[in-house]
């Protein structure tokens, strides 16, 4: 008892230095966090400009009692431009405070327009400053909106070679409180140039309040082109084959908003023609340029087919099927050649002679080898232009659900049970329905560069391994189905690479046709076309189970330690119970010793 009441002032002590850290921390705390509602629950937007300090941390929740979400959108942002995104940032979690999920985080570094949209009718936001003496300002507008009712003709995807759009009731004034996003994308290759006719927004010099933001790219997220509003017409261009716009308006000062059009450029230099051979078509694409010798500026070409027409930009583009728009399709001995004709439309049935120098371009595809030839030439008597591409037919290897070949497979890597069984499927990407698939030679390895080792599935056409089944041709896919194994003293991943051969269906005496048969027989027998197909990694079930949790945890701690307020008083009462657990123990020991010390203990003799 003695003990306990010496030590009882050194423990109130402790306790009162602790309550005075606790409450001097959350009294700096309380001076920034502010609800935005306020004594004025009925304010459904409002708009703050936001002059921040060095070394602040302020937290603002959003909380309004109505069943609608909560966009929040940080139209101007100036933070330290040389301070990390870690030091100095602005936080958006989704509920009542901070604990809340993290719906995106905003820097100095981001190169964006930051928008946010909570779950439900509540939302929090922080933002953390650094040490650094600058001027800072925010500018965060907020409203509510319900997600299920959506502005006419806000927004939309576009998808053509050219298109125009305009903002909701163009040229009547814009709608309030509008968010509207329009998704452009062209076809591979192409660029895409956007034209402002008209922008009558409200005007800003931040354009803080209604303004246009141009993102180079499918998304929001892609990299910032610009933010424009006022009484502007500026033209962008991006680098890739897709654009997004994005309106914004707030909910005063509403003007006629917009009116805008695209179309799209051919990304690379075309002098004269290119041709392109893929598995299902031929691409042809003619520079504007050279058909100016033919006056000629595209609307008058071309195909067999009459009813094909070109795709016109600033290049003239036919998109040629291999079994369609008059393609002729020729077998010849170890290949099958795709060839078609673009010409001049007659202007008139009654035309009888002409002083115009005509055009004739032959365009050829020959499916044969893993390389391309093209081939131009220009006759004496009339300009006639040939172009030849020998191009390769597209395969892709794929695991399935069951032996019915419906669900594709799409995890990567895919972890399976030891001796599970397991469906391949290699599929030819071709609109030619003559072709068929089959699997030469499937082999397993345990790297993507298939070293040794390696394990054969498939030789020649026939199964090498007892639980490995191949399927009968079936057009333009080849099928096997085996149990899945692990190599030994090796990594825990599968990789399958399989040889195809690709032939006429209507050559019975093709190498497809002849199945599993011995190598001197394979070498008398013919294909069309040869290539690989490789997929995986295929993991084991229990390689992830061992090697994952550990990961896991040590994830899942890392994410929750920021969510703890006081990391730095923990640590002190730790150590403070820590060292009141010496004390007690020492004085208990030294008590104790004391106690003991008349009893008498005889002292050895050294021997």
């Amino acid at each position: 008892m003695e003990l306990v009441r010496r030590l009882m002032p050194l423990t109130l002590l402790i306790l009162s230095c602790l309550a005075e850290l606790t409450m001097a921390e959350a009294e700096g705390n309380a001076t920034c966090t502010v609800s935005l509602g306020g004594a004025n629950m009925a304010e459904t937007h409002k708009a703050m400009i936001l002059q921040l300090n060095p070394s602040e941390n302020c937290t603002w929740t959003i909380e309004r009692p109505e069943n609608k979400s909560i966009r929040i959108i940080f139209s101007y942002v100036q933070l330290d431009p040389d301070g990390s995104c870690e030091s100095e940032n602005i936080k958006v979690f989704d509920g009542t405070s901070s604990n809340g999920p993290l719906l995106g985080q905003v820097c100095s570094k981001n190169d964006y327009v930051p928008v946010f949209e909570s779950s439900s009718s509540t939302l929090t936001f922080q933002i953390v400053t650094d040490s650094a003496r600058i001027q800072r300002t925010v500018f965060v507008f907020y409203y509510y909106f319900s997600p299920n009712i959506s502005i006419p003709n806000c927004g939309g995807y576009l998808d053509t070679l050219e298109g125009s759009f305009t903002s909701p009731n163009y040229p009547k004034p814009h709608p309030e409180l509008a968010y509207c996003v329009w998704h452009i994308q062209v076809e591979k290759d192409y660029k895409i140039k956007l034209n402002f006719k008209e922008i009558f927004l409200e005007i800003d010099k931040q354009c803080k309040f209604d303004f246009l933001a141009i993102y180079d790219g499918p998304s929001t997220n892609s990299g910032l082109i610009g933010q424009v509003c006022g009484r502007v017409t500026p033209t962008f261009e991006s680098s890739s084959n897709s654009l997004t716009v994005v309106l914004s308006t707030d909910y005063a000062n509403s003007y006629r908003g917009f009116s805008a059009s695209y179309t799209s450029i051919y990304a690379e230099n075309i002098n004269t023609t290119s041709l392109t051979c893929s598995s299902d078509r031929m691409r042809v694409i003619i520079s504007k340029s050279y058909l100016e010798a033919f006056n000629s500026n595209g609307n008058n070409l071309q195909l067999k087919d009459p009813t094909c027409r070109p795709k016109l930009s600033n290049v003239v583009e036919f998109s040629i099927p291999l079994n369609g728009c008059g393609t002729i399709r020729k077998v010849e001995d170890q290949s099958i050649t795709y060839t078609n004709i673009i010409t001049f439309s007659a202007s008139s049935t009654s035309e009888v002679i002409t002083r115009q120098k005509q055009l004739q371009i032959i365009v050829k595809c020959e499916m044969g080898h893993n390389s391309t030839v093209e081939i131009i030439y220009i006759t004496e008597d009339d300009v006639i232009q040939s172009q030849n591409a020998l191009g390769k037919y597209n395969t892709s290897m794929a695991l399935f659900e069951s032996n019915s070949f419906e669900k594709t497979i799409l995890e990567s890597p895919y972890y399976v049970d030891l001796n599970q069984t397991l469906f391949v499927q290699v599929s030819l990407h071709t609109s030619d329905p003559n072709l068929v698939v089959f699997l030469d030679t499937c082999r397993a390895s345990p790297t993507s560069d298939f070293a040794s080792p390696t394990y054969d599935l498939i030789k020649s056409g026939c199964s090498r391994d007892e639980t490995c089944k191949v399927y009968p041709l079936f057009g333009h896919y080849g099928r096997f189905q085996f149990n899945a194994f692990k190599f030994l003293r090796s990594m825990s991943s599968v990789y399958l690479q399989c040889k195809v051969l690709i032939c006429d269906s209507s050559d019975h005496q093709s190498r497809c046709n002849q199945g599993c048969v011995s190598r001197s027989k394979r070498d008398i027998s013919s294909y069309k076309w040869k290539t690989d197909s490789i997929i995986g990694p295929i993991r084991l079930k229990r390689d992830r189970s061992a090697s994952g949790n550990s990961g896991f945890q040590h994830e899942t701690h890392a994410e929750e330690t920021p969510n703890q307020p006081f990391n730095s008083l923990h640590l002190f009462s730790f150590m403070v119970l820590a060292l009141n657990v010496v004390i007690v123990a020492t004085i208990t020991v030294r008590h104790f010793v004391n106690q003991r010390a008349d009893y008498k203990y005889q002292k050895l003799q050294n021997y």
